[in-house]
């Protein structure tokens, strides 16, 4: 892989984990349509999502710390004694705590995800099968704008609502269908108001990707990482989380916007397009 063609790749995954088009599906395009292979294809995939981990991290700093001080508090709080789990009252959870059970809450439905890796592999070398899957999330995108406004906050929200959201990111895992288009029309059809769906499906990023890295680490081992490979590969990664640091930037304004039409028709036409493609060539 040439330096070139790194940046390529990270400036579409840049763009596409965060905006609601899909990346999985739009790198599989591009490496179908484009024949541009790497033969250490799993290590430079660690180095990407590493990347749009920390364009994440950089915009929501403060639920991050949060969420991380939320955790050792919890642990304080289990080893004293001082959680109250009585039925039918309210928990004393501050809101670092709460986000932190809620995003574990969120991403118990990605167990059984990894279950069905080889046969989402197996549908990313179709292009057809993508393009289908890009109308279809280009269909959701539509429907969510069209859902009714709700004004529930993350802090109001209760603990089922984490876990429903959460089914909707299995969505994601196929190639064409986007995580965070997928989870933030889950978060609308559940409640929450726009600008904390969109917070809620950026933040349970960060475990679905760590939990993407886990999974993938014997491969990055594996491979022979020379100092060339990894120049290269830190220009796409770095090429990634500049673009994603723009690209969620981009969506938090839309989605304030009801905005996510030109999405939908994006999808719909890139989807078609790429039917129509590889049924011709």
């Amino acid at each position: 892989m040439t330096v070139a063609q790194a940046v390529l790749f990270g400036i579409i995954q840049g763009i596409a984990e965060f905006l609601p088009i899909s990346s999985s599906g739009h790198l599989a395009l591009a490496h179908n349509f484009f024949k541009i292979n790497d033969d250490n294809g799993f290590a430079f995939d660690i180095f990407l999502h590493l990347a749009t981990l920390v364009a994440v991290c950089i915009v929501y700093y403060k639920d991050v710390w949060q969420i991380i001080k939320g955790f050792f508090s919890l642990v304080k709080k289990l080893f004293t004694g001082k959680i109250k789990l009585a039925k039918g009252k309210k928990t004393n959870f501050e809101y670092g705590e709460k986000l932190f059970i809620m995003l574990v809450i969120a991403s118990l439905p990605l167990i059984p995800a990894a279950l069905i890796e080889d046969k989402v592999e197996y549908i990313s070398s179709y292009s057809w099968i993508i393009g289908i899957l890009l109308v279809i999330n280009g269909a959701m995108l539509y429907i969510s704008d069209k859902l009714v406004k709700h004004s529930e906050s993350l802090s109001d929200s209760d603990y089922q609502k984490p876990f429903y959201i959460g089914l909707f990111q299995l969505f994601g895992v196929l190639p064409g269908i986007s995580r965070s288009g997928s989870t933030i029309t889950g978060g609308l059809f559940f409640g929450l108001n726009r600008q904390d769906a969109v917070k809620f499906s950026f933040l349970m990023s960060i475990p679905a990707i760590l939990g993407a890295c886990v999974l993938k680490i014997d491969d990055f081992l594996d491979v022979g990482m020379t100092g060339k490979l990894m120049n290269t590969y830190i220009a796409g990664a770095v090429t990634a989380m500049v673009v994603g640091f723009f690209a969620i930037k981009l969506l938090q304004y839309v989605a304030k916007k009801n905005g996510f039409f030109v999405f939908s028709i994006y999808c719909i036409i890139v989807g078609i397009t790429a039917v129509v493609a590889d049924v011709l060539i």
